[in-house]
């Protein structure tokens, strides 16, 4: 709550308490001026008679509907449905009408980013057959759209197979990104940064999806949500955001989970900006997404990630990436 609420509600609980204190002052005073009564009545007369004895409620009989909306389902349910569909390296569910991810998970660990069993020029970019054909994404939706085929979890994060890391290349684990100062850049520190918690964490899991956030218009003030549509005919959402939800687990049974939360917009960021300020409460994302990510995780158990280690990226071109995915690990916070 802000201060400017805070202090309209403090306003507003003083204008309530001085005026009940005035109208229970004045009612005080006005008992005080009412004649006090010396006579008293012993045997006072009823002047009104006795309220009648309620009466019990009727028992309503069960209504019978002259209708059956049900019955539709005999045709087919209309749905919503969330595609989910698990393959080696990644677990997703999918949008239907956006035709981009509602989230996709993976898992990784110190022992599946450093093997090296596959190479992403053996992988092509393919349609995801698993969706029906008239709600996928299509590879001709993104040519000459201006936008990347955007990785949601990235190919060099499953290169322990070749069968795991073509999986990565289908569209269903994509969104339109921005290509240069994003998905080129910013957002690939970003990915190399959640490698490098393994060298710190045994297990680490992440859920990376897109959002669609509202802003403010300049000339009314008003919010609104607005995305650019691409493909022929228009069909797949350029996501405004997109989110991770990362949990950094200790290995142990029952153990700590290091959470963080990240949202970032869909544009060019200077690989000066601290990634810390792209941080927010897990609860931000559920609300903006519809979705729930850490409600059976204990309160006892939950960590803050970036009070743990140091939430930062570190600037890298692409050829010097690929040589050494897990780079060096975040730097440990040491508690005074």
């Amino acid at each position: 709550m802000s201060k400017t609420t805070l202090a309209v509600v403090a306003g507003l609980s003083v204008a309530a308490g001085s005026a009940a204190t005035a109208a229970f002052m004045a009612s005080r005073s006005q008992r005080k001026d009412l004649p006090s009564s010396t006579t008293f009545t012993t045997s006072p007369t009823p002047t009104s008679p006795l309220p009648p004895a309620p009466i019990p409620p009727q028992i309503r009989k069960e209504l019978v509907a002259p209708v059956n909306p049900n019955g539709l389902f005999q045709y087919g349910f209309p749905g919503p449905v969330n595609d989910l569909h698990p393959t080696l390296s990644t677990t997703s569910s999918f949008d239907r009408r956006t035709r981009n991810p509602h989230w996709v998970a993976e898992h990784i660990t110190p022992a599946s980013l450093s093997a090296n069993n596959a190479d992403r020029k053996h992988s092509l970019f393919v349609e995801d057959e698993s969706i029906p054909e008239k709600f996928r994404a299509k590879l001709h939706d993104y040519f000459r759209s201006g936008y990347d085929r955007g990785h949601q979890v990235p190919a060099a994060d499953a290169k322990w197979s070749q069968d795991a890391l073509d999986q990565t290349f289908l569209l269903s684990n994509m969104c339109p990104q921005v290509g240069d100062g994003f998905n080129r850049d910013y957002w690939a520190h970003f990915e190399d940064f959640c490698r490098r918690l393994t060298n710190h964490y045994p297990s680490v899991r992440i859920v990376t999806g897109p959002l669609y956030l509202p802003k403010r218009d300049q000339n009314d003030g008003k919010w609104r949500i607005s995305y650019e549509v691409i493909g022929n005919p228009p069909n797949v959402a350029v996501p405004t955001h997109f989110y991770k939800v990362i949990f950094a687990e200790d290995g142990k049974t029952g153990g700590n989970v290091a959470l963080g939360a990240f949202v970032l917009p869909n544009a060019p960021i200077a690989n000066d900006k601290p990634l810390r300020s792209f941080e927010v409460p897990v609860e931000a994302i559920e609300r903006a997404s519809g979705l729930e990510f850490a409600s059976k995780l204990p309160v006892q158990r939950k960590k803050s990630l970036c009070e743990q280690i140091e939430c930062s990226i570190h600037v890298r071109e692409y050829a010097e990436r690929q040589k050494n995915l897990l780079g060096s690990p975040p730097r440990t916070k040491v508690s005074s």
